[in-house]
C-alpha cells in the first residue's frame, strides 16, 4: 500500500519569505552599475564594437534593479531540480518519454547537456516550476551583469554577492564543456568548439555568442560562431571553414535537428564524430512539456515506484499539467481561465496562450495540436518605482542546471503575458538572497528613500 501524498499544484503554503516579499515591493536602490558594464565589455571579457552591439541588439536584456528572493524559495527551487533529476534517472520514466520521441531521442551520447533552465514562478504565496529548457540562454549576460553590481546602501552591500562570483561561474562553464569532452569518451585537449545556432549573427542573443567565443578562446579553446548549414561531414570529421570541430554548443530550437538545415549536424552527431550538447535525448528526457504531466500526476508517479517523499516535493512544486485531448477538452475549456496552453516542444512562447485571453479560433487549433494544459502560477512581482503610478513588472527565476547542480539564479523581468526583453527597466536581474529573516524589516514600513530605505 502506497502512502497517500498531496495533490499536485504550486507550493501554496505561506514561504517565509517576508523580507525578500517587502524589498521586491520597496527597495528601488539600483543595482546595475552602467559603467561597470561598458568597462567589462570594453576590457578583458568583450570586445571592439560588442558594447555598441549589446546596447543597439538588446537595450532591454540588463535589468537595472535586483530581484530579492529568500533562502527558504531557493532550497525549495533546488529541492524540486533535485527531485526531477532522480525522477529522470529511473529507467521507467526513461522507456515512457523516449516511447513516444522521435527515433534520434533514443541514441543516447555520453555528453550530459549543458545550460539546463528550470524556470519558477514565485510569490509570497505559491511557487512553481513552469518549464525546463535544454538550451537555456543568458548565461553570459549573467556573468558581465554580476560585474557590475553596486549598492546603494550598507544593508544592500550585506546581500551582493563576493566579486570573485563571476570569474568562479565563467570557470564552471569551461569546466562543463571539458566535462562533457570527456564523457563523450575522448582523449586528449579539447581544442575546438563551433556555437552553432540558425541564422547566428541575426539573433538577439548574438551578443552573447561573442562573449562566449571571447571566454573559451581566453581558456585555449577555439571558437566559431556558425550556422548549421557552415558544417560539412566528410570521413567521419566535423568541419566549420578550416576547422575541425571537436564539439558542438548546440543553441539551435530544432530540437530533434528535422530540418535539412540541421542534416549535416544530424549525422555528426549520430555518427558520433563530434560532441553535441545540449542534444535530442536531452531535450526528450527533460524539456518535452508532455514530461510535466508525468512529474504532477500521483498515480504515475507511484506506478514508476518514485518514493513518497520525491513525490510529495514533484507534486507541490509542479503545477498539475494535462496533455490536450479530445476527451479532456470540454472540461479544459471550461476550466481555461486558471490555465497555459503551452506546446509540447515549444519555445520562446512561441503558440503559448493564457486560457482566459483564448479565443474558440485559437482553442481549436490547441486542440488539433499537441498542446498540455498547466495550472497557471501568478509570477513573482518587482517594483521599480513609487509615487503615484509605480512601475510594477513581473519576474520568473531561471536555475542554471549541470548533473544535477545548479549553477546559477537569475531573474527575468518583463510586462506582458511572458519574457520577452522588450520591456524598458526589464530583462535579466541578479537575484540576491535574503535570510528568512533579515535588514531589521519587522521594525516598520520601508521609507522609498534610495540608498536610505529601511527596507535596504
Amino acid at each position: 500500500m502506497t502512502a497517500a501524498v498531496p495533490r499536485s499544484g504550486a507550493i501554496a503554503e505561506p514561504l517565509v519569505a517576508a523580507a525578500s516579499d517587502r524589498l521586491n515591493a520597496e527597495c528601488f536602490c539600483i543595482g546595475l552599475d552602467a559603467d561597470a558594464v561598458r568597462q567589462a565589455l570594453d576590457s578583458g571579457i568583450g570586445q571592439p564594437g560588442l558594447r555598441a552591439l549589446l546596447e543597439e541588439r538588446c537595450p532591454y536584456a540588463l535589468a537595472a534593479r535586483p530581484v530579492f528572493v529568500s533562502s527558504v524559495q531557493l532550497m525549495r527551487m533546488s529541492a524540486i531540480v533535485a527531485a526531477i533529476e532522480s525522477v529522470v534517472a529511473l529507467p521507467a520514466y526513461r522507456d515512457i518519454v523516449l516511447s513516444r520521441a522521435p527515433s534520434i531521442a533514443r541514441y543516447s551520447p555520453g555528453a550530459r547537456g549543458v545550460f539546463y533552465g528550470y524556470d519558477f514562478h514565485v510569490t509570497p504565496s505559491a511557487m512553481g516550476l513552469i518549464e525546463v529548457n535544454t538550451n537555456a540562454g543568458g548565461a553570459m549576460l549573467n556573468a558581465l551583469l554580476a560585474r557590475a553590481q553596486r549598492a546603494c546602501c550598507r544593508s544592500i552591500q550585506r546581500l551582493l554577492p563576493p566579486a570573485a562570483t563571476a570569474d568562479a561561474f565563467e570557470a564552471r562553464i569551461i569546466d562543463m564543456f571539458r566535462h562533457e569532452w570527456l564523457l563523450s569518451g575522448r582523449a586528449g585537449p579539447l581544442r575546438t568548439i563551433a556555437i552553432v545556432d540558425e541564422q547566428p549573427e541575426a539573433q538577439y542573443l548574438y551578443p552573447e555568442f561573442l562573449l562566449f567565443q571571447r571566454l573559451l578562446e581566453a581558456n585555449g579553446i577555439t571558437a566559431v560562431i556558425a550556422a548549421p548549414g557552415d558544417l560539412r561531414l566528410r570521413d567521419g570529421v566535423l568541419t566549420c571553414g578550416t576547422h575541425a570541430i571537436d564539439l558542438v554548443y548546440n543553441r539551435l530550437t530544432d530540437f530533434y535537428f528535422d530540418t535539412q538545415a540541421s542534416a549535416v549536424l544530424r549525422e555528426a552527431y549520430l555518427q558520433d564524430a563530434a560532441v553535441v550538447t545540449p542534444h535530442p535525448h536531452a531535450h526528450a528526457l527533460y524539456a518535452d512539456k508532455r514530461n510535466l504531466a508525468l512529474l504532477s500526476d500521483p498515480m504515475q508517479l507511484q506506478q514508476l515506484g518514485v518514493p513518497v517523499a520525491t513525490q510529495a516535493v514533484l507534486l507541490a512544486g509542479i503545477p498539475r499539467t494535462e496533455i490536450v485531448d479530445q476527451a479532456n477538452q470540454e472540461r479544459l475549456w471550461a476550466e481555461r481561465k486558471r490555465l497555459f496552453f503551452k506546446p509540447f516542444g515549444g519555445f520562446g512562447s512561441r503558440a503559448a496562450y493564457r486560457g482566459d485571453k483564448i479565443t474558440q479560433r485559437v482553442w481549436q487549433e490547441v486542440v488539433a495540436g499537441s498542446h498540455v494544459a498547466q495550472a497557471h502560477v501568478t509570477p513573482g512581482e518587482r517594483t521599480l518605482s513609487g509615487g503615484d503610478a509605480p512601475q510594477i513588472l513581473k519576474f520568473d527565476l531561471r536555475q542554471y542546471v549541470y548533473q544535477g547542480e545548479v549553477q546559477w539564479t537569475a531573474a527575468r523581468l518583463y510586462q506582458g503575458q511572458t519574457t520577452n526583453f522588450r520591456t524598458p527597466g526589464g530583462g535579466f536581474a541578479p537575484v540576491y538572497e535574503t535570510p528568512d529573516a533579515c535588514l531589521g524589516l519587522q521594525d516598520g514600513p520601508a521609507r522609498h528613500c534610495a540608498g536610505e530605505s529601511s527596507a535596504c
